[in-house]
């Protein structure tokens, strides 16, 4: 597989959503018939990315995921920059243990929208730092599902 369009993905099953920071990736999924994205967990990248991505890819197996969707980290005018490159990476990275389906999402301001609705929750500065990736990486994959939901 490779990376492909949004749009192209498996229409039915398990999608793991992944918001790809420095130092951790966020993992979150939805269900099979893709109604709601959820929190999975946060994963801390180490100075190797290899245990990362076998933790990953003990969870894209455990949830028998059917493709991907990676949060593209433009800059705010939609402009790639170098976190795009790192981004881009790590599907490069995830392709040569998985042959998965991936396709990339726009993750503007998905963190931000991720601690106002912690704050919201009123959970504190510390538990949202401990939920905040995985959070992200819920709404990254909620707007995927909704895009595609709304397309068909």
């Amino acid at each position: 597989m490779s990376v492909i369009d949004l749009f192209a993905l498996p229409t039915y099953g398990t999608l793991v959503g992944i918001d790809p920071g420095s130092k951790t990736l966020g993992i979150a999924a939805c269900d099979a018939s893709r109604l709601i994205a959820s929190p999975v967990e946060t994963i801390k990248k180490g100075r190797k990315l290899g245990p990362s991505l076998d933790r990953l890819v003990a969870i894209i197996d455990e949830r028998r995921a059917v493709g991907l969707v990676i949060g593209l980290p433009l800059n705010m005018d939609g402009t790639a920059g170098p976190r795009v490159q790192s981004a881009k990476a790590l599907a490069r990275n995830i392709l040569e243990r998985r042959d998965l389906p991936i396709a990339f999402q726009d993750e503007r301001l998905t963190s931000s929208e991720a601690e106002r609705a912690m704050i919201a929750a009123d959970l504190s500065r510390a538990r949202r730092a401990e939920l905040i990736d995985a959070s992200a990486a819920a709404i990254i994959l909620q707007t995927a599902i909704d895009r595609l939901a709304n397309a068909s």
